[in-house]
C-alpha cells in the first residue's frame, strides 16, 4: 500500500469540533426540552389557514393607519383581528378566525360572510373614510383541519424520504444522523414559534420544509466529506477525521448560511408583513440548521462508533486504490 492509500492524520489545525461535542449534545437537549415543553403547554398559535374563518381585503383612497383600523374592529367586538398591509399601503388585509361553531355553515357560508363584510365595512367607514371593499374569502373548519393533517404528514414523508435516501447513498448511520439533525431543527423552529407565540399559517409551514431541505443540503455535504476522508486518513481517529472534514466544509457552510441570511433579512424587513412569519422560521431555521448539519449529524455519528470499516468500498480486482489523493 503506497503513502496516499493511507495517509496519516495531518498536524492538528483549525478548530477541534468534536472536543466540545458534550457542550453541543447539552445545548441541543436544552433546546429541545424548552421546544417540546412549550408546544405540549402552549402549542401552537395556528393562523386563519388552518383554525377557519374569514379574509376580507379592502382598498383605503389614502394611506390606512393599521393601528387605528385594529382599534376600531376591537371596540365593535372584532377582537383578535389580524390587520395587515396587502401590497399599497392604501390596501389592508383583514383576518379574523373563529371556531367551527362561530363559523358559517357550508350552505350558508356565502350568505353570512356577504354579511360579515357589510359590518366590517361600516365600522371601517364610521370616521368618514371611503373604503372599497375588495375580496372576501372564508376558510371552513374542516378544511382548515385537513390542511393541518396534511401539512403533518408532508413533514413526516420528508423526514421518511431523506432517511431512505442518505441511507442509499452513504450509509444507514449517516442516514441516522440526517434525520436526527432535521427533527432537531424542525422541532427547535416550532418551538421558538410556540414559545413567542407567533402565528403559524401555511407560509410558514412551507418555510419549516424549505429548512429540511436547507438543513439536508448542508449535512449531505459535511457526510460526504466525512465519508471521503475515512477511507483516505487510516491513522486517525474517528474523532480527528471528523474534525478534518468539518474544518474542510467550513468556509463553505459559512459562505453558503451567510448569503442566505442575508436574502432572508431583507425579505424580513421589507417583504411586509404577510412573509414575516415565512421570513422569520426561515432566518431561525438556517442557523439552527447550520448548527446542526457541524454538531448533531456528526454527534450521531460518533455516538454510534462510526468506523473505517463502515465505510470502505468493497476491492475490486484490478482496481488501484494508490491513485486516491487527499483534496
Amino acid at each position: 500500500m503506497s503513502e496516499t492509500s493511507a495517509q496519516k492524520a495531518p498536524e492538528k489545525s483549525g478548530i477541534a469540533f468534536m472536543s466540545f461535542r458534550k457542550i453541543a449534545m447539552s445545548f441541543s437537549v436544552l433546546l429541545l426540552l424548552i421546544s417540546i415543553g412549550s408546544l405540549a403547554v402552549n402549542g401552537l398559535k395556528f393562523g386563519l389557514d388552518f383554525t377557519g374563518g374569514t379574509q376580507i381585503e379592502v382598498e383605503y383612497q389614502t394611506s390606512a393607519d393599521l393601528t387605528q383600523i385594529r382599534g376600531q374592529l376591537s371596540d365593535a367586538g372584532f377582537d383578535g383581528a389580524v390587520v395587515v398591509h396587502f401590497g399599497a399601503d392604501t390596501e389592508v388585509l383583514i383576518r379574523l378566525q373563529g371556531s367551527e361553531s362561530e363559523q358559517p355553515k357550508q350552505r350558508a357560508g356565502e350568505e353570512q360572510t356577504d354579511s360579515l363584510s357589510d359590518k366590517i365595512l361600516k365600522v371601517l367607514e364610521a370616521d368618514g373614510d371611503d373604503v372599497e371593499l375588495k375580496r372576501v374569502e372564508f376558510v371552513g373548519p374542516q378544511v382548515g383541519e385537513e390542511l393541518k393533517e396534511d401539512g403533518g404528514l408532508g413533514m413526516i414523508f420528508a423526514l421518511l424520504v431523506v432517511m431512505g435516501y442518505v441511507a442509499f447513498r452513504f450509509q444507514y448511520k449517516f442516514s441516522v444522523g440526517a434525520v436526527v439533525a432535521l427533527i432537531h431543527d424542525v422541532l427547535i423552529v416550532l418551538g421558538i414559534f410556540s414559545l413567542l407565540g407567533l402565528e403559524f399559517d401555511l407560509t410558514v409551514l412551507a418555510a419549516i420544509l424549505a429548512v429540511i431541505g436547507y438543513s439536508l443540503n448542508d449535512t449531505i455535504v459535511v457526510a460526504d466529506r466525512i465519508r471521503e476522508n475515512f477511507r483516505k486518513v487510516r491513522q486517525a481517529t474517528p474523532e480527528q477525521i471528523i474534525d478534518i472534514s468539518l474544518n474542510e466544509t467550513l468556509g463553505r457552510t459559512l459562505v453558503t448560511s451567510l448569503t442566505t441570511l442575508l436574502v432572508l433579512l431583507a425579505l424580513f424587513l421589507v417583504g411586509g408583513e404577510l412573509i414575516h412569519g415565512f421570513s422569520i422560521a426561515l432566518i431561525i431555521g438556517v442557523l439552527i440548521g447550520t448548527y446542526s448539519s457541524i454538531y448533531v449529524a456528526a454527534n450521531i455519528l460518533m455516538l454510534m462508533n462510526i468506523t473505517t470499516q463502515d465505510l470502505m468500498e468493497p476491492v475490486k480486482e484490478g482496481s488501484d486504490l494508490d491513485e486516491v489523493e487527499m483534496p
